[in-house]
């Protein structure tokens, strides 16, 4: 079972989780619809390469990131999407596209989009299309301890 890791891993630190299992879903705004979750309130796990390094850029499913302003946040020169080739063997206990915003489990970086780190609440892929967790943001931060950078695109006409 993808989700395992970190259940195993949460239940060490005595976090309290919820998990939401629901019908398979493949995007962000379908899985939040499958899981009745508003998008706003759903995070997504975007793998981003800053310079050479493997990141996670962490943001509401409602919302595109923007690499540039990751780019100049987190004081690289050069800020892309991932491709499924460089990350996919990274995650082996996870389907492609659902992993779980902890890159602490897998020695990465995050970054976390300020909309999510002022919820109370946190929701994201367990590692599979068909379930989710969330906990409480307090204990996310805590365990993962993510840059707070703004990540998100800005609207036309912001």
């Amino acid at each position: 079972m993808p989700v395992q890791k970190l259940k195993e891993y949460l239940d060490r630190h005595g976090i309290k989780y919820v998990t939401i299992t629901h019908s398979p879903a493949y995007t962000a705004q379908t899985i939040a619809a499958a899981a009745h979750i508003p998008g706003k309130d759903l995070a997504k796990t975007v793998m981003v390469a800053l310079d050479e390094n493997l990141a996670m850029a962490v943001l509401p499913s409602s919302v595109m990131v923007d690499l540039e302003r990751l780019r100049e946040a987190a004081g690289v020169e050069k800020a892309r999407l991932a491709t499924e080739a460089e990350f996919k063997g990274l995650f082996p206990e996870c389907e492609v596209g659902a992993m779980p915003p902890f890159g602490n489990l897998w020695d990465m970086e995050v970054y976390v989009d300020p909309m999510l780190a002022k919820d109370e609440n946190i929701a994201f892929n367990a590692g599979s299309h068909v379930e989710l967790i969330k906990l409480a943001y307090d204990d996310f931060a805590r365990l993962v301890r993510p840059r707070i950078i703004p990540l998100a695109a800005m609207a036309v006409g912001n």
